[in-house]
C-alpha cells in the first residue's frame, strides 16, 4: 500500500516518515475508531459501569442512577480531572473523546486547538471530521513522542500511552493489545 500524496505530506510533517511508524500509527488509529472519526459513546448497562469504571461507580447501586446515561457518565468519570470543572459543570461530556484516538479533557482540547488551529475548544465536534480526526491523532502521537517507541517497534509502551487504563472484553487483555498487535502486523505487510 502506497500513502495518498495528502496523507505523505501530512504524515512527514508530523515525522511519521517510515514504514514502523506509519504501521504503528495506522494500527494504533484502526484499533481506537477503526479508523473513521468517532466520539466517544459511553452508553454503558450497570455491569459494565461497574468493571471499567468501578473507582467512579463502586457498587452496582451507585451504576444503577446512571446505566444508559452517557451525558451523566462523561460528566462523573471526566469531572474534576484533565481540565474539566466538578460534575455539574458539563465538561465531561463535552469533553469526552472524539477523533481517532479520542482526543480526551478540556485541556488536550485547548492545546490542541492551539498548536494544530483546530478551534475543537470551541467546537469540539470538529474532531468529527476526517481531516481534524487525523491531524488531532497526528498531533497527540507527536505530543507523546510515540516514534521513538514505534522506531523501538514497543507496541505495548504505545498501546499504554494511546489507552492508559482501558481493557477489553477478552481476559487478560488489556489495552486490546491482542487486537492492537494484529492490526501492526498486517499494517506492517501494507506498508511499504
Amino acid at each position: 500500500m502506497r500513502l495518498d500524496q495528502k496523507y505523505k505530506t501530512l504524515f512527514n510533517s508530523y515525522n511519521l516518515n517510515t514504514p514502523l511508524r506509519i504501521a504503528h500509527f495506522l494500527a494504533q488509529a484502526e484499533h481506537e475508531s477503526g479508523l473513521k472519526p468517532i466520539a466517544e459513546n459511553l452508553n454503558y448497562s450497570s455491569k459494565v459501569l461497574f468493571k471499567v469504571f468501578k473507582k467512579y461507580f463502586p457498587t452496582i447501586d451507585d451504576c444503577l442512577l446512571y446505566q444508559r446515561h452517557p451525558q451523566l457518565i462523561a460528566n462523573k468519570v471526566y469531572a474534576n480531572r484533565m481540565g474539566n470543572g466538578n460534575e455539574n459543570s458539563g465538561e465531561g461530556w463535552r469533553y469526552r473523546g472524539r477523533g481517532f484516538f479520542q482526543i480526551t479533557g478540556k485541556n488536550n482540547y485547548l492545546i490542541l486547538s492551539k498548536d494544530a488551529r483546530i478551534d475543537c475548544f470551541n467546537n469540539p465536534d470538529l474532531l468529527l471530521e476526517e481531516a481534524n480526526a487525523l491531524i488531532s491523532a497526528l498531533w497527540y502521537w507527536n505530543k507523546h513522542k510515540l516514534n521513538d517507541l514505534a522506531d523501538n517497534d514497543d507496541l505495548d509502551a504505545i498501546s499504554d500511552i494511546i489507552n492508559i487504563g482501558h481493557s477489553t472484553i477478552k481476559e487478560g487483555d488489556s489495552n486490546g493489545y491482542l487486537h492492537r498487535k494484529e492490526l501492526l502486523l498486517k499494517w506492517k505487510k501494507l506498508i511499504k
